[in-house]
């Protein structure tokens, strides 16, 4: 019998290749806003570094919480609420069915795993289809769509639709950074493999295989301030790849990282004058997919850098924000400890700095987007923007564009002429753009707005979130609640409500974050309430909420009042909790 090769062609309006923080975003974001998504991405489980092949804790503009109520909200927010309330004993393969499930819940998104873009059909500048490998199927899927996001992270459609991109250090002199070399180079950060180790009642042999690396000496080690602590996770600077094509090295870059691991856990277990410590532990787990920093970048229509990332980019098109540190890596990696260089400096960044749409498109390509450390930025900009978190912000930014793209039939750079519309869309969808505000139904505006007690006006002011000492939101107790009077009766169609997720608190999965991680709801968060109607003068229950655990809420109502409110009925243990927006349509 003679077996073809199966293939098998799809249609939609958008294409993500990438399945990692930032593309999980922007498909997600573009479904939700009425447009068919096709997402293709190459490995198993979806969450690029933060899966559970890599375990990577995602990192953002609050800094790990160091930098309170600066944590991306939007659908990050909402992917990272639904794990804590899942997934309390921090189990990476959970989290790996959390997205999973996001992904699968949309009925216009068409998931692809397992499958691996291999070729792209031009027209001109313009993308026609792109093709990918499934593995596990042995099927070739061609998906032809009207744009096309590039969120790999390696960049893998430059090649094949010869889309402009950098790669490496730009020279100090390019765009005036301080903080770049003073010659250009093909350097970059590198790439990292963890590791995970377990405590037990009695001592762990530990005999290394003979290809694994000998380190008799601490200071071979670039343990850096840290010492031998987080044995249970491994070390971030176990990293190589910078000196190499951190793109066709990596199988070669896997191996000698994989030898540095064992020699390291040997000096640990073996070797260290302080091994008694570790007498206990042994591994548990080993990453084999090694986590990337850096490859390819994108150019944009805009080329973000250090002098933007400093000014706190205050763009006219902002749509995303970052915050983390420029954390830019020895290209030596492991072995800058031999050039007697830190592993990694940190450069300061204010929380937060915008970044613009035009980052966000390809200079050169009509219809490719992207989003994620491949995106239109200088490498010490990338040192910044790579974090898992500033991905997120950037990828719903993505999707939403393509959406609105689509509807308009124009093509992604002619958003930026809707920029407004653009970033409405987004904070609707509870993303934070910074110094931009919210813009409400006039109705609302225009409505009387009451309260059981305090000042209920901040939940209609456009700025959902702390920011600086302004709460921006309604302090509420079980029981009080919060009401718009209406002059006339009305149909209210839906309410959307943005109540307290604990932005001041952490809630990235982590293992290296035991002391102030939270392993349960936020005590804040409204777990039950109610909504209340007024019709014929007399409050009427017209649904109520039960275990919520979101931020962001859209309840549909359809019932002409004259009044409607929030009734607080319970917390998750505290006594106080906030409303932040609350709002009709």
């Amino acid at each position: 019998m003679k077996d073809r090769l199966k293939m098998v062609e799809h249609n939609a309006d958008f294409c993500v290749v990438g399945g990692g923080m930032a593309g999980i975003c922007a498909a997600i974001s573009a479904a939700r806003n009425g447009i068919k998504v096709i997402l293709m991405h190459d490995r198993p489980v979806l969450g690029g570094n933060s899966s559970s092949e890599c375990r990577v804790h995602i990192c953002g503009a609050d800094r790990h919480n160091r930098i309170k109520n600066m944590r991306e909200t939007g659908i990050l927010e909402e992917l990272q609420i639904e794990n804590l309330y899942r997934n309390p004993n921090k189990s990476y393969s959970i989290w790996d069915l959390v997205l999973y499930e996001k992904i699968m819940a949309e009925p216009n998104i068409t998931l692809l795993l397992n499958c691996s873009c291999f070729d792209a059909e031009m027209k001109g500048n313009h993308i026609l289809s792109v093709s990918g490998w499934q593995t596990t199927s042995q099927t070739i899927h061609t998906i032809k769509a009207k744009i096309f996001a590039d969120c790999s992270g390696d960049g893998i459609l430059a090649p094949f639709t010869g889309a402009e991109f950098k790669m490496g250090r730009e020279a100090r002199h390019e765009f005036n950074e301080s903080y770049a070399p003073e010659a250009s180079d093909n350097k970059t950060m590198g790439m990292s493999c963890m590791f995970m180790a377990k405590k037990y009642r009695s001592p762990q042999r530990f005999e290394p295989p003979s290809y694994a690396y000998k380190f008799d000496k601490c200071d071979e080690i670039p343990f850096g301030r840290s010492g031998h602590q987080w044995i249970e996770m491994g070390y971030w600077w176990i990293e190589l790849g910078g000196e190499y094509h951190s793109i066709y090295n990596t199988e070669k870059l896997r191996d000698e990282l994989l030898k540095i691991v064992l020699g390291v856990w040997d000096h640990i277990k073996n070797r260290c004058p302080d091994r008694k410590k570790a007498e206990n532990w042994a591994l548990d787990w080993l990453q084999f997919l090694p986590a990337k920093r850096e490859s390819r970048r994108y150019v944009g229509e805009y080329v973000l850098n250090q002098n933007d990332i400093e000014s706190e980019g205050k763009f006219e098109d902002i749509v995303a924000y970052g915050g983390w540190p420029m954390d830019d890596h020895n290209p030596a990696g492991f072995y800058s400890v031999r050039i007697k260089a830190p592993s990694t400096v940190f450069y300061p960044t204010p929380s937060p700095y915008g970044i613009p749409y035009r980052c966000l498109y390809s200079k050169n390509i009509e219809n490719l987007m992207f989003a994620g450390r491949n995106a239109s930025c200088t490498h010490i900009a990338m040192s910044s923007t790579r974090v898992m978190g500033t991905c997120s912000s950037m990828g719903q930014a993505t999707g939403t564009a393509a959406a609105i793209a689509i509807k308009k039939g124009i093509m992604p750079a002619g958003v930026k002429n809707h920029i407004d519309t653009l970033q409405q869309n987004l904070l609707y969808d509870d993303a934070y753009i910074p110094w931009v505000k919210q813009k409400l139904p006039q109705q609302c505006l225009e409505a009387k707005l009451i309260s059981s007690n305090g000042n209920p006006e901040p939940v209609r002011d456009g700025t959902n979130r702390p920011v600086g000492n302004d709460l921006h939101c309604w302090q509420c107790s079980e029981n009080d609640w919060i009401a718009y009077m209406l002059k006339k009766e009305i149909i209210v169609k839906k309410i959307s409500l943005i109540l307290d997720s604990g932005l001041d608190k952490l809630i990235a999965i982590s293992h290296l974050q035991e002391d102030n991680q939270l392993a349960t709801m936020p005590e804040t968060m409204p777990r039950n309430f109610r909504i209340e109607g007024k019709m014929e003068n007399r409050w009427r229950r017209l649904c109520s909420v039960r275990n919520n655990h979101q931020r962001l809420l859209r309840l549909d109502i359809n019932k002409k009042v004259s009044g409607i409110r929030f009734v607080l009925e319970k917390t998750y243990g505290s006594k106080k909790s906030r409303v932040y927006a609350f709002y009709f349509e």
